[in-house]
């Protein structure tokens, strides 16, 4: 759209009125709902994420962690059903993998039949930050990978060759070598919790109302869409306790298990942000929040950067058909979810042309050519080693 001004007199003209506005009518700072406030020195790296620092002044919490857990869950039970294929040597339903994404028609299984009452789903927050056509499309790719699945399952017990789908070792693998259990479980850790805890909550959730109530809640709108994103991140009062230099933290899993893993260093900023940022928003301490919501972020995009190139790199030293199979399922669920990296400037044409380039003939025509152009391309947008 053209501007009826030349660019130079429209910024000069938008300056002056600026200026003017708040010379003549300044705008007051919004208070926060909270008047006591958190002092930031008394939290430390292992500081429960439900510490009484968030409860409020009648000694109850404010922390509702409910919504995240429940999506957590839902994705969980999911996956278990994806991977049920390989595992239980079965035929599997796209239909049902469906009504799991959506939570329709009473889909969940034991033991996860309590979410089928739920009003929540996954569908409507998956890829939410992208516009509604553009999420359309993720929704009709995870469908197409839902199909891709099933039909593979119908050939559970056979061996899979060049052309013939089948099993792998212990993978269950199309007849282009994909294996889509894998593809669906680090599609959804970009396009579900990548995106709506980073893109979503951490991003425009951050202008949320702080001044007053939910209704019938104890917290406020803002203080929820904090917690929800904790919740769809980690089932620990304390984000990956236990984990170690060498030793992850088995309660973590999907993100929050792949921070770990594949970003060492930043998975242990990633509990102490959470917990500076929550004081923020009861202090209505607004770049204090935003500045760590950008440290979570930039964590959370290089752990999955960092997962692409590791796994593309497990194919090439994979020493057996079976392993290099298993590693470039993974790193096609984990180069998928790249285009869900905002911070980073990454799209869906990024990480499409990444995915054409190295799956245009399938698993079975790989080399390394095609691996390091991959590789190259994710360490330059990513500025990575």
């Amino acid at each position: 759209m053209k501007t009826k001004l030349p660019l130079a007199f429209l910024a000069l003209s938008l300056a002056f009125t600026a200026c003017k506005k708040d010379k003549d009518d300044p705008t007051p700072a919004e208070p926060g709902y909270r008047t006591a406030k958190v002092d930031y020195n008394a939290l430390t790296a292992t500081t429960s994420y439900n510490s009484p620092l968030f409860y409020d002044s009648k000694g109850d919490s404010t922390v509702d962690r409910t919504e995240g857990r429940l999506r957590l869950r839902m994705l969980k039970a999911l996956d278990a059903y994806a991977k049920s294929a390989a595992s239980g040597n079965k035929t599997i339903s796209a239909t049902a993998l469906a009504g799991m994404f959506a939570n329709t028609n009473n889909s969940f299984i034991d033991p996860y039949t309590d979410l089928n009452s739920s009003t929540l789903q996954l569908k409507n927050v998956t890829a939410s930050s992208f516009s509604q056509a553009d999420q359309e499309s993720v929704h009709m790719d995870i469908n197409w990978f839902f199909t891709e699945i099933a039909e593979a399952s119908k050939s559970v017990a056979e061996t899979a060759e060049d052309g013939k789908a089948g099993k792998l070792g212990n993978y269950l693998v199309d007849e282009n070598g994909i294996e889509w259990a894998q593809v669906i479980s680090k599609a959804f850790i970009g396009g579900l919790e990548l995106d709506y805890i980073g893109n979503v909550l951490l991003d425009k959730g951050l202008d949320a109302n702080n001044t007053e109530l939910v209704s019938g809640k104890n917290y406020t709108q803002l203080e929820h869409n904090w917690d929800e994103a904790y919740g769809l991140l980690t089932v620990n009062d304390i984000y990956a306790a236990t984990a170690t230099a060498t030793d992850k933290d088995t309660k973590e899993s999907f993100l929050g298990s792949y921070v770990w893993e594949y970003n060492r260093e930043g998975f242990k900023k990633i509990h102490f942000a959470f917990l500076k940022g929550r004081a923020a928003i009861i202090n209505n301490d607004k770049a204090e929040l935003r500045a760590q919501a950008a440290i979570i972020r930039a964590e959370f995009e290089k752990a999955i950067a960092s997962a692409a190139l590791g796994y593309l790199e497990k194919w090439k030293k994979g020493e057996t058909t079976a392993a290099k199979a298993h590693a470039i399922g993974e790193g096609t669920g984990f180069i998928y979810s790249l285009r869900f990296c905002k911070v980073n400037g990454a799209d869906s044409k990024f990480s499409d042309d990444i995915l054409d380039g190295i799956l245009e003939e399938g698993f079975w025509k790989l080399d390394n050519d095609k691996i390091n152009a991959a590789s190259d391309a994710i360490k330059a947008k990513f500025k990575l080693q």
